[in-house]
């Protein structure tokens, strides 16, 4: 994949979701153990920075930054590394505004990763904020990935998806390695049969 800088991204993507980068009362809403904003913040930047390298390419499921300008967020977007596409979530006001940091900006994805353990030796994943119930391809053994929930949505443990978000693991992106991980622990199910 050539990623925005026109380097070659060889590794798998990673994942993550809901950083609320200068929110201070997610800290309170979300029971985040920081103590101010500058804190969470620099935890998020410090731990996304210890497995994300400048060459890796990062999904954001949404929700990366409010109640700052957009000078700011985009400071950030500078500290972190990596290239990001973000999906964007509900509370994207500032990120719209500045498009032009990330790598793409995106409503909702569907890739398709390399993997010798998947149908035909790749793995679709469908990335949305949001979670769904059924998405292209659960059918047959696709991946879904989302955010917004704050770990707050009980886990299916049948279902091919879960919430990468901050809140759900350590305030750090997951790698495809980590999310097939998730994912073995789960008994799938095929949702409909479309008739055949």
């Amino acid at each position: 994949m050539l990623l925005k800088s026109g380097i070659m991204n060889l590794r798998t993507p990673f994942f993550t979701s809901d950083t609320h980068f200068f929110h201070e009362n997610i800290i309170r809403l979300c029971d985040r153990p920081f103590s101010r904003v500058e804190e969470m913040e620099e935890a998020i930047i410090s731990r996304w920075n210890a497995k994300i390298s400048k060459s890796d390419l990062v999904y954001h499921l949404g929700d990366f930054a409010l109640k700052c300008t957009p000078e700011q967020a985009r400071g950030v977007v500078k500290r972190l590394n990596g290239q990001i596409i973000l999906i964007r979530g509900n509370h994207e006001k500032v990120a719209d505004q500045i498009k032009d940091a990330f790598a793409a900006v995106k409503d909702y994805d569907e890739i398709s990763i390399p993997d010798l353990d998947a149908p035909n030796g790749k793995r679709k994943v469908v990335l949305l904020h949001y979670a769904m119930r059924v998405w292209n391809g659960s059918h047959h053994g696709s991946y879904h990935l989302y955010g917004h929930s704050h770990g707050s949505l009980p886990d299916d443990p049948n279902a091919l998806a879960f919430d990468v978000g901050v809140d759900c693991w350590d305030f750090a992106p997951l790698s495809y390695e980590e999310v097939k991980t998730v994912m073995s622990g789960k008994t799938w199910k095929p949702v409909d049969h479309h008739g055949g």
